[in-house]
């Protein structure tokens, strides 16, 4: 018989082909300044070669890139129309950075339900165009295709559940939007590819930022309720590349999040695996290795960007604090960027709170051995920022 190697054979992405689905499905052709072209050609070579995709990882991680080419596509084209958007008066107020599973999630959330603050909804990351025939403040598909991605991943790995709220109007991380430029720390979130993050470390990612800013306009756009209220950001991947988003937002306070590391890197590593467990054949120990000598080098990485940037930018704010006193810690931020105390704030975050508490979701599960990890090397590479920020 005449050989099956072709139905065996791993499927790998082809830039061509992508782009290709991308203006099919929006009926466009114009994807504006082609420079992601760069990043998109490292990643597709990296995860084509160590990603370990299984057929439904790659059929996901497929739909990833061509929603996002697709959005991209749709903005260009509105922007075309509309050229208004791009007047649009965009204030960046806040920027949370820290390691992951430092109570970020909960924090920007806390701070975006204060009335005056904005922030990036769940299902504005997952498509920040409107689809076609959308009517103005009502993204009904939008919000429906995020909740259909959240059945989905949950119905794979049930256990993100515990460790990552997951809302369609939960406001989100900018780092998706980005990663869909190839320019952000949630490519290397979803698909193992340690030779693109290689890459990624030593790339000039200032355009994908500046895109950045015309997607805020965008959304701004989209519902002009958000009209002079102060957006607040956040995302791990500032961490890594904090000078990157203090430049990009130079008026912006640089919000700081704190946990021990003797916390964050099991946690972290465990949301890790299930992420991976969407997509990928990999074992605990490879995630293990792999995230633990990553989330060090972000650290040195941002000890040293601090010192450039000028401890005038940040605010620090203690995980544990958090814990005890969120609505003081929640206003410390809140007077730094012009928000003032009173009854309707106190009012906002107290209704917040009460509907989002920790306890109403399942306890996230993790451990050092799970994963390969050893206590003392964690200890060695985090002392410095143990010794300054969690003593």
């Amino acid at each position: 018989m005449a050989s099956t190697a072709d139905e065996t054979q791993t499927p790998a992405f082809d830039r061509e082909n992508l782009l290709a689905q991308a203006r099919e499905r929006a009926g466009l052709s114009d994807f504006g300044d082609m420079w992601f072209l760069e990043p998109m050609d490292q990643f597709i070579a990296s995860a084509n070669r160590e990603a370990k995709l299984t057929p439904i990882g790659f059929a996901g991680q497929t739909e990833v890139i061509v929603k996002g080419l697709t959005s991209r596509l749709r903005m260009i084209e509105d922007i075309k129309r509309h050229p208004e958007i791009l007047d649009e008066k965009v204030e960046v107020a806040g920027v949370i950075l820290g390691l992951p599973r430092t109570g970020s999630t909960i924090f920007h959330r806390l701070l975006a339900a204060a009335p005056g603050m904005t922030a990036i909804r769940w299902y504005e990351v997952q498509n920040f165009a409107p689809f076609p025939g959308e009517e103005p403040g009502n993204p009904a598909e939008r919000r429906a295709y995020a909740q259909a991605m959240i059945d989905g991943w949950l119905e794979l790995s049930p256990e993100l559940n515990s460790i990552h709220p997951l809302d369609p109007e939960a406001p989100d991380e900018e780092i998706i939007i980005l990663g869909q430029m190839f320019v952000s720390t949630m490519v290397e979130g979803m698909t193992f590819c340690p030779s693109f993050t290689r890459w990624l470390d030593t790339y000039d990612q200032s355009k994908g930022h500046e895109e950045l800013k015309t997607i805020l306009k965008y959304l701004q756009w989209q519902d002009p309720s958000r009209r002079g209220k102060k957006w607040i950001l956040k995302s791990p991947s500032n961490l890594p590349y904090a000078e990157l988003v203090a430049n990009a937002f130079p008026d912006a306070l640089l919000i700081m999040t704190h946990r021990d590391p003797l916390d964050v890197v099991p946690s972290y590593v465990s949301m890790e695996a299930a992420l991976y467990k969407l997509s990928s054949d990999l074992t605990d120990k490879e995630v293990g290795e792999f995230w633990f000598q990553r989330l060090a080098g972000w650290m040195r990485s941002f000890m040293a960007a601090r010192a450039r940037i000028g401890e005038d930018r940040f605010i620090d704010i203690d995980y544990r604090q958090v814990a005890k006193e969120p609505l003081v810690q929640a206003e410390r931020v809140l007077s730094r960027i012009g928000i003032e105390r009173n009854a309707q704030l106190e009012e906002a975050l107290t209704e917040f709170l009460a509907g989002n508490r920790r306890e109403q979701r399942p306890a996230h599960e993790y451990s050092l051995e799970r994963f390969g990890l050893d206590e003392e090397a964690i200890r060695r590479e985090f002392a410095e920022y143990r010794a300054r920020f969690i003593a």
